[in-house]
């Protein structure tokens, strides 16, 4: 992307954590007997006149259910940076995990936009009611979004695609079949919210991903496809790490500026 792009800025809005897990789970074969802390996120692009959601979050009723430890609901962390999550337009889901597809709910005038290769699996494909894709997702959000097909409110993205001025998706695969990150022109250059193409700035860094694989060859590719559209590794940002909340500055509670 280039300086005649509009620039924007991200935000990170934390909505749940801190979570422990096995380092293993995060990063493949890594530290099994090592606990590491992780937050949920959704994310905030704002410039040119558009506020753009990257993610949904959970919706109140899953994180009781599954006891998410520190989740708030998402519409109330957005509301401190002045966004209402009934008037947004524009939303990106990234994957259909559940912490981030469940809170589709919650935005009940956005068009979603989502890669077709992610939408036709988890929703058409009968491979994903099978047990360990059952275990990741979120079957009331994932009605929401079959219920959409065929409205204005759903568009499915086939590959890559610049969706304004500024802002494209590109397609991911690996951590799941469909998975898409987002490339955003900002002051810094190309920054990109790769949700969890990488949990941590580690899995980029280090090119191990998480242990949430389909397919490991089309990771690795990923890997290198992302950090050629990425104008420095420090503005590839993940899904997970706690340094999202701890090392930029904080707007507000829960709320950090990327960049």
């Amino acid at each position: 992307m280039s300086t005649s792009l509009p620039a924007y800025e991200i935000y990170a809005v934390k909505y749940a954590g801190p979570i422990v897990s096995s380092v293993a789970m995060v990063l493949w074969l890594t530290d099994w007997d090592t606990k590491i802390e992780r937050n949920y996120y959704v994310w905030v692009v704002r410039g040119n006149g558009e506020t753009l959601i990257v993610d949904c979050g959970v919706a109140p009723a899953l994180a009781k259910a599954r006891q998410i430890p520190g989740y708030v609901n998402p519409v109330e962390v957005l509301a401190r940076i002045g966004v209402e999550a009934s008037e947004v337009q524009k939303v990106i889901i990234t994957h259909v995990h559940f912490d981030h597809i469940s809170g589709i709910e919650l935005f009940p005038n956005a068009t979603f936009y989502i890669q077709d290769e992610e939408f036709h699996f988890w929703i058409k494909d009968p491979v994903a009611q099978k047990p360990p894709f059952l275990m990741v997702t979120d079957p009331v959000g994932n009605r929401y979004l079959a219920d959409l097909e065929g409205t204005e409110r759903l568009v499915c993205v086939k590959g890559d695609q610049a969706i304004l001025p500024g802002i494209e998706l590109l397609s991911a695969p690996g951590h799941t079949p469909g998975l898409q990150v987002v490339a955003v022109n900002t002051a810094r250059g190309t920054a990109i919210l790769g949700s969890d193409c990488g949990h941590l700035f580690r899995n980029y860094q280090e090119e191990v991903p998480s242990c949430f694989i389909v397919d490991l060859v089309a990771w690795m590719t990923t890997y290198d496809k992302v950090k050629s559209a990425v104008s420095s590794i420090d503005l590839l940002f993940p899904g997970h790490d706690m340094k999202m909340l701890t090392d930029y500055p904080m707007v507000a509670d829960g709320i950090t500026r990327l960049v």
